[in-house]
């Protein structure tokens, strides 16, 4: 998945918007206000914090020993990096971003997650 890519899969979410809040490398892509995924598009290899349950977040970096590990500069219990330089599937990477956005929406009030259609 290249840095183009990634960026449009995070805002083709419903109210998903970018912003540079900490430099203007680093996007955020947040969901009313909430961060759901960040990442600098220009760096290498590419990589991408997202939000995970932490069971799940546990599995990953298992699975993927070295290419998902615990988010950078995130609370460990909740957050992956996933680095995206073709070692992992696409597939698998858009699943994780889309479970990202799932738990962060999740997580917003019942009027805001119905203004999204995910009640």
């Amino acid at each position: 998945m290249s840095p183009e890519e990634l960026r449009g899969f995070c805002l083709s979410f419903n109210a998903a918007v970018e912003e540079f809040p900490f430099n203007p490398e680093t996007s955020v892509f947040k969901v009313l206000g909430k961060l759901f995924a960040l990442t600098n598009l220009s760096a290498l290899p590419l990589t991408v914090n997202l939000k995970c349950g932490p069971e799940d977040a546990v599995r990953l970096r298992g699975e993927y020993e070295g290419l998902i590990i615990p988010g950078y500069h995130m609370n460990k219990r909740h957050w992956n990096t996933v680095t995206v330089d073709g070692r992992l599937p696409d597939r698998l990477v858009r699943e994780l971003v889309e479970d990202s956005y799932d738990l962060v929406v999740a997580g917003l009030p019942r009027a805001d997650r119905l203004r999204l259609d995910r009640p």
